[in-house]
């Protein structure tokens, strides 16, 4: 059987992202997305969750970018005087490298986090991270401990299947996704130990890290055609482009419209029930 969660990151982020997020659950094939707890429009993206209960909403767990959730007192190893954390993947992952920051504030942002949702009245269904800082050793390992606190059993697993990190060979750009995705992977083998360990469930196949930015009607049709038996989830950014989103600190911009096209396109739904391919999210995955 082929299973697919299409999960869009980045709920919270923009009222426009949100209005994408969801006119890509209503129209398209967007099964899931993660809420972002220190997301400009995380309140936004809470009243949409609730207008849409079928949509699965987990925790965009946020390390890298944006105010930290928990008093700054108790994590000043992770965020600035400020209350800023890294603003940068390459800035946290220096400090991790060197020891700078203490696993145990880790812990305490990422739990603040999830409460802010939980409180919100958001039940999450699994976790993943911005800039997938879940895949290094020390991010994990706080994040599996915060998970098991409240019950959490699902995460991505940020490692990009083989197909994906060649996607599209013919068609160029996409070098540094591919770049990061081989990076990630080195995790893979210590991620997986450390996730069944904990009894913590991910899908079988992660899609669209290389697709980053080009995820277009085309590729979601690649990616449809290609998978292969098991679960597979397919990462997005959908949005509606607006001055929020003009004045944010993304990359992604008019490339979330882009992806919102592909996702809501009339032939990517049609290939996904030819393929038989069962459109699922996380609560349905374990």
């Amino acid at each position: 059987m082929k299973q697919l969660i299409v999960n869009a990151d980045d709920f919270g982020y923009t009222r426009g992202v949100n209005a994408g997020i969801i006119r890509g659950f209503r129209d398209g094939i967007v099964t899931s997305a993660t809420i972002m707890a220190n997301g400009e429009a995380f309140e936004d993206a809470v009243e949409c969750a609730r207008a849409n209960a079928g949509l699965g909403v987990g925790c965009h767990l946020v390390l890298v970018g944006g105010k930290c959730v928990a008093a700054r007192e108790k994590i000043a190893s992770l965020a600035d005087w400020e209350g800023l954390l890294p603003a940068s993947l390459a800035a946290l992952v220096s400090k991790l490298s060197v020891g700078a920051i203490r696993s145990e504030e880790i812990e305490v942002e990422l739990r603040a986090q999830v409460e802010k949702v939980i409180v919100a009245g958001v039940q999450p269904t699994h976790f993943d991270s911005h800039k997938h800082t879940h895949a290094h050793p020390k991010v994990m390992e706080a994040a599996v401990k915060v998970a098991e606190e409240f019950g959490i059993r699902r995460v991505r697993k940020p490692f990009e299947d083989v197909k994906g990190l060649l996607w599209p060979a013919s068609r160029g750009g996409a070098w540094k996704q591919r770049a990061t995705a081989l990076m990630a992977g080195v995790n893979a083998p210590g991620f997986q130990r450390m996730a069944d360990s904990h009894g913590m469930h991910a899908p079988d196949h992660f899609m669209g890290m290389a697709a980053t930015g080009r995820l277009n009607r085309q590729a979601i049709l690649d990616i449809v055609g290609s998978m292969r038996e098991g679960t597979t989830e397919l990462m997005c950014h959908p949005g509606k482009y607006d001055e929020g989103l003009e004045r944010s600190a993304t990359r992604l911009k008019r490339e979330r419209e882009m992806e919102l096209e592909g996702l809501t396109d009339p032939d990517v739904r049609a290939a996904v029930l030819r393929q038989h391919v069962r459109l699922i999210n996380f609560r349905n995955l374990g």
